[in-house]
């Protein structure tokens, strides 16, 4: 009953809290453990792998797997591996899982998204078609609602609808996602799945209850966000060579900022001080509802945060860093603070 009178006041997946509370003030607001999150993920990710090398990650909770070439390794079809995968999901790791199941990556996202939770939809090559006919354009990927009402206006709802065109006139008129209007239209997607086993960057990022426009603010909100990318940065034995800031005004145009580091680093000072001039250049009164920031071009720890001839105080930053963080790992989180983290 509760989740029925969520959904129907338009709360929906990745909205800002404050935005969920104001539509259902009765919400009953249970707090993320992102810790257990990332444990039960890394257990499904093993068992995935024991499936099928061919992984591409999409999320933490979220994978493309290619069966291509598995019914002899596993002596069964596609769809008998993945009911068994999902029994050891479910008895091994104590969650359950949707599936989809198809010919190409786009047909197979939508068919996991058909029946959840614990859906298990098959969409086959001679019924896709027919199947996404008189299915709305917000169906396909890549069609959020700026484009959706812009195909609306052209008289186009239905991904039917879209076969009227051909390639070109799609492209001319809605630039190059056209080319992908085009092709999904007719249940065609060319790409592969492309196995990822590294991390390509570590962010952390929050969504503010009120809109923010001053520095003193946003900095504030800044800095415990260099030191969570910085402890998992030291937890996962990885350096950034890179920095990334994010923001999101009020209107949600998004604003991505970056820069790379003469050297990799570790340290939340240094991620915090590169972040703060990237930020500086973009508070000319405008509005905030989020900020995030991000480590990138991650490389081994061993090359972080090396003696720089050119900035002789950093090794004394460093040392004052891995100084309190003895004392964290000794005494808790919370037993030194910069004063930065006062309010």
């Amino acid at each position: 009953g509760s989740e029925m009178c969520i959904r129907d006041r338009g709360v929906r997946s990745a909205m800002p809290m404050f935005e969920a509370l104001k539509r259902c003030p009765n919400a009953v607001i249970i707090p993320p453990n992102m810790e257990k999150y990332k444990i039960v993920g890394m257990q499904v990710r093993a068992l995935m792998t024991e499936t099928t090398p061919q992984i591409e990650p999409i999320s933490i909770d979220e994978a493309f797997l290619d069966l291509s070439g598995t019914e002899k390794l596993h002596k069964a079809t596609p769809a008998q591996t993945l009911i068994k995968l999902i029994k050891r999901i479910e008895n091994e790791v104590g969650i359950s899982a949707s599936i989809g199941l198809s010919f190409n990556k786009f047909l197979a996202k939508i068919a996991s998204d058909i029946d959840k939770p614990r859906g298990f939809s098959i969409i086959g090559q001679s019924k896709a078609m027919e199947f996404l006919t008189d299915k709305p354009v917000g169906l396909l990927w890549g069609v959020g609602k700026v484009l959706q009402k812009k195909l609306a206006k052209d008289g186009i709802d239905t991904i039917g609808q879209l076969r009227r065109f051909d390639e070109t006139t799609l492209v001319k008129r809605y630039g190059v996602i056209g080319q992908r209007l085009y092709n999904f239209a007719r249940g065609q997607d060319s790409r592969t799945i492309t196995p990822s086993s590294y991390t390509k960057s570590i962010s952390a990022e929050t969504t503010f209850n009120i809109d923010i426009s001053d520095q003193e603010n946003l900095l504030q909100r800044l800095w415990p966000l260099c030191e969570k990318v910085s402890k998992r940065l030291k937890t996962e034995d990885y350096a950034g060579g890179g920095v990334t800031l994010k923001l999101k005004q009020s209107d949600f145009k998004q604003i991505t900022r970056s820069r790379s580091l003469s050297s990799p680093t570790q340290l939340a000072e240094e991620i915090y001080r590169v972040a703060k001039n990237l930020l500086e250049p973009e508070i000319s009164g405008r509005k905030f509802r989020l900020i995030g920031v991000g480590a990138t071009r991650l490389c081994a720890s061993e090359q972080a945060d090396q003696p720089d001839f050119l900035d002789p105080k950093r090794q004394e930053r460093a040392d004052i860093e891995r100084a309190m963080d003895a004392v964290r790992d000794r005494f808790g989180g919370e037993a030194i603070v910069k004063g930065r983290s006062l309010k």
